[in-house]
């Protein structure tokens, strides 16, 4: 298991953001009512890297050329956007369903849940958002998590707020792990294309760096979480076990359902 300090080897960069609060527009259910005759995979429509010619430009003003995806990166990324807006769907639920438990016992967690909440409902507006730019199959799963997510945070809210905390500490622990995998990924990508004096398409930077921003902040939440006590739930090691085990799951799971 990757250790957190190892989440965060990555250098940051940040992107903009929406300076409002977000909440949540269900984009994907309305996508999974849809007759799929209308999705179209980026694996058969790219949208990074979409040329590399610039043979009608002045040699002396010529840039780099794109960095063309091949099919399987371009099957990678469908995967992850479906993996990354079921997570923050489940993100949004659990804190959803934690927050009203939490704050009666603790009023003074009232400002902790809802920032992380807030965060969470940004990241899920964003990969809504990407979800449909790109025309990316929601998964099909996405009923099934509504409810798992739901039921997990009114569980572990009503064991304490130690457990609740323990919640997000092992949900934050895997997803944070998740987007370090995909930035590692893309960054891969980035130093094959500069082996090759080419450049990755802008549109794909922006991708990578909102990528790191959302790990980082999810990576925020943890430490909140252990800040808070979530090692001292009881039983902490079999209650996080389990949690991480079904993140994974999930996770496996919507990269291809």
């Amino acid at each position: 298991m990757k250790s957190v300090s190892a989440l965060r080897k990555c250098s940051l960069t940040h992107s903009s953001w929406p300076t409002s609060p977000l909440v949540f527009d269900f984009l994907a259910p309305s996508h999974l009512r849809q007759n799929y005759r209308g999705y179209k995979s980026t694996t058969q429509t790219p949208f990074w890297g979409l040329s590399s010619d610039t043979s009608s430009e002045p040699i002396s003003n010529t840039p780099k050329p794109k960095y063309v995806l091949s099919p399987k990166q371009r099957e990678y990324l469908d995967s992850a956007l479906r993996v990354n807006q079921a997570g923050e769907l489940a993100a949004t639920l659990i804190y959803q369903a934690q927050t009203p438990q939490v704050v009666r016992s603790h009023p003074h967690l009232r400002p902790l849940m809802k920032h992380m909440y807030d965060q969470e409902a940004v990241h899920f507006s964003v990969f809504n958002q990407m979800i449909a730019k790109h025309q990316v199959r929601p998964t099909a799963m996405y009923p099934v998590w509504q409810v798992a997510a739901t039921v997990l945070g009114w569980s572990t809210a009503a064991m304490g707020r130690e457990a609740a905390m323990a919640c997000t500490e092992a949900v934050e622990t895997e997803i944070g792990s998740h987007y370090n995998d995909q930035v590692r990924e893309i960054l891969s990508w980035q130093a094959e294309a500069e082996s090759r004096g080419e450049e990755l398409d802008d549109e794909l930077k922006d991708m990578l760096a909102t990528f790191r921003k959302i790990r980082d902040e999810e990576l925020e939440h943890l430490d909140h979480a252990v800040e808070n006590d979530a090692k001292e739930a009881r039983p902490y090691d079999p209650l996080v076990n389990v949690i991480r085990l079904g993140c994974r799951a999930a996770i496996r799971i919507s990269e291809k359902v």
